[in-house]
């Protein structure tokens, strides 16, 4: 390959004690270029394995970074209102009711970090430690492995659980990313990637004008505490019918139940497609740009998030504010509050058995 990955030691300045409190292994934290033979190039750090960069083309070739985020680790550390940016969460991410559930007989009580219910692994899931990584390469990628132990009762969760996730960035502006977990005790796992994008580049106002496609039929409209009913009605003829593109802004301002329980979209798509079938789960185009954004998965749903909570406070890389609706999450998953929802696809791991899952973004320009 025409560029080796580098790896930048000393990822960030952490100078307070505040900070050494909260993460104990702050030393080890680093940072890993991944270029390719396009000019792409994505950053990631150990630190809660998080993408910290994704430096795309635009039609013109012009090159802009198109996930938000920090320039420091301690914003990551210390952000008041942990928007999750470019993380691996888990050991479930989306919200689990209560904080509770029953498995083979026992009831687990986890972490209430979204009052009333459990959100993305609790008060430090997966987004809030460090992991071990190490470079990898094949024919046509390079990438980043990384590794963590989460422990029997953390946060919780029933199990030692050893998981392993993969960023692979490949020549055709690929960006793959592998999970693969094994347990020591039946627990529910639910991994995902948790980026925001704005396809016109991060900070330059909303994405409101993004015109998405959702491969789904079907969601799974919540509650007031944005915990699935169970139901899975169809989207036609609801703000939720993304089976076509449309710009993000057309519906949200409807009147609807469920807009106002999400303050916006933050509801989980469920996808056309088999069971462990690698399909095409969303497609993103921005038309001042033309990039394009497509999101492969073998996962049977996604949870469309359109930054409802971003509210112009936080600054990102550019020093540029990001504003209400100022980025997208589409989170490959399993659907929220699975191990409450019999109906829903199981999401518990047992002892012998192997996690495995694949999502890939995939960027281009018209």
């Amino acid at each position: 390959m025409k560029n080796l990955i580098v790896t930048l030691f000393g990822f960030f300045l952490l100078a307070s004690s505040a900070l050494a409190q909260q993460v104990e292994d702050f030393d080890s934290i680093q940072l890993y270029t991944l270029t390719n033979r396009q000019g792409m190039k994505v950053k990631i750090t150990n630190y809660g394995a998080i993408i910290t960069s994704i430096m795309v083309p635009d039609r013109d070739g012009k090159m802009a970074d198109v996930a938000l985020g920090y320039d420091r680790v301690e914003d990551y550390i210390n952000a008041v209102d942990k928007p999750y940016f470019g993380a691996i969460v888990g050991r479930y991410g989306n919200r689990i009711a209560e904080g509770a559930f029953t498995l083979d007989g026992e009831t687990y009580t986890l972490a209430i970090n979204n009052p009333p219910n459990h959100l993305h692994g609790g008060v430090i899931g997966f987004d809030k430690v460090v992991w071990g990584a190490r470079l990898t390469r094949g024919s046509g990628w390079q990438g980043v492995e990384l590794k963590y132990r989460a422990k029997d009762k953390e946060e919780g969760y029933p199990g030692n659980l050893d998981v392993t996730v993969t960023y692979k960035l490949t020549d055709k502006n690929e960006l793959r990313v592998e999970y693969q977990a094994t347990t020591d005790k039946a627990t529910p796992v639910n991994l995902t990637q948790h980026s925001y994008f704005n396809l016109k580049g991060e900070g330059e106002g909303t994405i409101l004008d993004h015109e998405l496609m959702i491969s789904a039929k079907q969601y799974t409209p919540v509650d007031e505490g944005l915990i699935p009913t169970g139901e899975l009605p169809d989207v036609a003829g609801t703000p939720f019918d993304f089976t076509s593109p449309k710009p993000i802004g057309r519906d949200i301002g409807q009147e609807d139940q469920q807009l106002e329980y999400g303050l916006g979209y933050d509801h989980n798509f469920v996808l056309d497609k088999s069971e462990g079938e690698m399909s095409l789960a969303a497609r993103v185009h921005e038309p001042t740009t033309g990039r394009i954004l497509e999101i492969r998965t073998t996962e049977p749903g996604i949870q469309f998030y359109c930054g409802n909570f971003l509210d112009g406070r936080l600054k990102g890389k550019s020093g540029k504010p990001y504003v209400h609706r100022g980025g997208f999450c589409l989170e490959t998953q399993h659907y929220p509050d699975s191990p409450n929802q019999p109906n829903f696809p199981s999401t518990i791991l047992k002892p012998g058995d192997v996690y495995q899952s694949t999502t890939v973004f995939k960027f281009s320009a018209e």
